[in-house]
């Protein structure tokens, strides 16, 4: 198997644009939309917009915020804009505008000490859906915590503890870019989870109800597992990791799904190091192409079915592969765009 990922292509390098961020800080959220608009999000209560594409980041600061880390930001306009502190207890937030930036309404903050939350994803501007680490409930069982909107963020209410399966003692999820959990369609959501375990749950009524896959992506530590899912239709989904302590480390690190999450398979492509985030680089058509970065790099593949073992490395693909540092990645009709340390910002062009 060739051994293409983390090489430096020059070539493919001089196809990337970096776009001025007017910060420095580390970025880990990033959401963008097809009309030229995204958003970025950050270390700092800082937050990023752009309404031109990223020839122009403006860069601020939510109010009363500047301890907060925010590792997710969800948009849906120029104006409109949830963002998700991550951090223990009170730190755990979620911050939404409709105003373009100039006022925020704090509408969660997370009141248990021993909580800590993660990510979110939303079917649509007023149904979201949050996962956090798992706390025990009041029956004594270790179980992860998802709470949900139905009105626009108003209010957020806990799910019943009793529709979530129980977690794995030392079993969590990873805030590294607002990517562990995805949504689909009206009701489908997956949630992945790292350190003692690395498997997926799944629920198709909007958490309802739960089923949950074992996947072979490493795990045991708590530094590794399952850092990043998407899905791009309700069957066709891929997940993403490794151990972000040893980010040179090869995998198991990146695996497949066509049955909906039941099952999960290896990719074969090596080496695999460590992912902090993938996405579906074309998520509104029926290709398979994904983007995926990390610390220690970051590629695209035009043709996962390789990847996915579909394929014998002789058939012709088109791949890129860069040595960025990025955190995450967000992919709209028209753009791809990837953060990281330092106020990073990339657009990344699609393989042809």
């Amino acid at each position: 198997m060739r051994a293409l990922l983390f090489l430096l292509l020059t070539t493919a390098l001089a196809a990337q644009t970096i776009q001025k961020s007017n910060t420095t800080e580390n970025l880990r959220g990033i959401s963008v939309l097809a009309n030229g608009v995204a958003w970025a999000s950050g270390t700092h209560g800082t937050y990023l917009r752009t309404t031109d594409g990223g020839n122009s980041w403006q860069a601020a600061q939510v109010p009363g915020a500047d301890a907060l880390d925010f590792r997710d930001v969800e948009a849906f306009s120029a104006d409109l804009a949830y963002l998700l502190s991550a951090g223990p207890g009170e730190q755990s937030r979620i911050y939404k505008t409709i105003d373009a930036g100039k006022t925020w309404a704090l509408q969660f903050t997370n009141k248990n000490p021993k909580g800590f939350f993660d990510c979110m994803a939303f079917w649509d501007s007023a149904h979201g859906i949050a996962v956090g680490d798992p706390v025990t409930d009041n029956s004594g069982t270790l179980r992860f915590e998802l709470i949900s909107t139905e009105d626009g963020g108003k209010t957020w209410n806990p799910l019943p503890p009793d529709s979530i399966p129980p977690a794995i003692e030392g079993e969590g999820a990873f805030a590294a870019s607002g990517t562990c959990i995805t949504i689909q369609g009206t009701a489908n959501v997956w949630f992945a989870t790292g350190g003692k375990a690395a498997r997926v749950f799944h629920s198709t009524n909007a958490g309802k109800t739960w089923t949950i896959a074992e996947t072979p992506i490493i795990h045991g530590q708590d530094s590794t597992g399952i850092f990043s899912i998407a899905f791009r239709d309700a069957t066709h989904g891929v997940i993403a990791g490794g151990d972000y302590k040893h980010p040179d480390q090869d995998g198991p690190n990146l695996a497949f799904t066509n049955d909906g999450g039941l099952t999960w398979t290896l990719s074969p492509f090596s080496p695999q190091r460590y992912f902090s985030a993938v996405a579906f680089a074309q998520p509104h058509s029926d290709s398979g192409a994904i983007v995926i970065v990390g610390s220690s790099g970051s590629a695209y593949e035009d043709d996962p079915a390789k990847m996915s073992g579909q394929k014998t490395p002789s058939q012709k693909t088109s791949e890129k592969t860069w040595d960025w540092s990025l955190n995450a990645v967000s992919v709209s009709s028209s753009e791809i765009i990837a953060v990281g340390p330092k106020g990073l910002i990339v657009s990344i062009p699609p393989a042809r």
